[in-house]
């Protein structure tokens, strides 16, 4: 019964130190990320490490190093799959990194909401936090925490905004997806945006006028919606009426969807009549009816990157040996968009 107790015991530092052959001072600085350390001697007790299992003790770390190997993540609710998808790759690189990661999801992201959820972050003594909420009044909060000694790092795709941010190229993004309409022979795109107080929305705006203007044309009037597949059908029952559009460059998936929807009960056909292009290749975008052309946004990388970059922000490192900020886009191809056929008014 003894020896089975002490098979089950839960491996401590001494028993890390004894496997790597190594003092249990060496231990502690490989676990506490000491860097005056020999590579072979750091291998040697990081194997230790995973053989045995050791996990160690975070609040007696927090005492010796005066930290709390905590970071806070702030989002949304709102269930979209973009912002979703970058909360759970943050919290994923967020533990591979070394942190708890401490999580808050708000209903409306109201600036007392996140105000509220920065304060009670702060109680938690984390060491920075990472919002993913790219609304005006998200980046006022956020630029009003620069000078509270706790960096926040704002995923939104726009280096102008904050000083620390991160994302994908959103107005390059759209750049891509409008000039793909044009390249097929479209002239007559219009764009169906987001909400106007989301910075990604402004952003794609500007990328698809900024293509426009590029290939000498005068952007037409943007209708705009609120992200979801409701506001893209209802977009589209007006798009339908406007005989002058062949092409739609929907700011993302959802409402591109809705759009694809409105488009087929109104009798125009995709990509016959009107092509189709959405924004950030949602696992459903190959399956619809025709399989949906996109921007994919790599948010597995966001993720890392936003990690990657709040670790930086936590040292007080210098700009320039922060990694690049933005992240590109890329054009995903499929049926829902096609050359403007011969004879087509243009």
């Amino acid at each position: 019964m003894t020896s089975q107790r002490a098979e089950l015991r839960t491996p401590v530092m001494a028993d890390v130190a004894r496997l790597a052959g190594v003092s249990h001072q060496t231990v502690s600085r490989v676990v506490n990320g000491r860097t005056n350390l020999r590579p072979e001697t750091r291998d040697r007790v990081e194997q230790a490490i995973r053989q045995l299992g050791y996990r160690p003790n975070t609040a007696a770390r927090a005492l010796v190093t005066k930290r709390s190997a905590t970071i806070g993540v702030i989002g949304s609710k709102s269930g979209y799959w973009g912002p979703s998808t970058v909360h759970r790759t943050i919290q994923a690189a967020g533990r591979e990194a070394g942190y708890f990661v401490s999580s808050a999801n708000l209903q409306d992201l109201t600036r007392d909401e996140l105000v509220d959820a920065i304060s009670h972050l702060r109680d938690q003594s984390v060491e920075g936090i990472v919002l993913i909420a790219a609304t005006d009044e998200a980046l006022d909060v956020a630029r009003a925490q620069e000078d509270l000694g706790i960096p926040v790092v704002v995923v939104e795709g726009d280096r102008h905004q904050t000083r620390w941010t991160v994302g994908v190229d959103q107005c390059e993004g759209a750049v891509l997806g409008t000039r793909h309409l044009l390249d097929l022979g479209h002239t007559d795109v219009v764009h169906l945006s987001g909400p106007p107080s989301w910075t990604e929305a402004r952003a794609r705006l500007l990328g698809y006028q900024t293509a426009m203007y590029a290939a000498g044309l005068r952007p037409a009037p943007h209708v705009t919606g609120d992200w979801s597949a409701r506001s893209g059908y209802a977009a589209g029952l007006e798009i339908a009426r406007r005989r002058d559009v062949t092409a739609a460059f929907c700011a993302n998936d959802q409402m591109a969807l809705g759009l694809l929807r409105a488009l087929h009960e109104a009798g125009r056909r995709v990509p016959d009549d009107v092509s189709v292009v959405g924004f950030d290749d949602i696992p459903e975008a190959a399956y619809l009816i025709p399989p949906l052309t996109t921007v994919r946004q790599d948010f597995g990388a966001v993720g890392r990157r936003a990690i990657e970059i709040l670790q930086c922000a936590i040292r007080g490192d210098s700009d320039d040996v922060v990694p690049d900020r933005l992240i590109a886009p890329e054009l995903v191809v499929r049926a829902s968009s096609a050359a403007l056929p011969e004879g087509t008014p243009s």
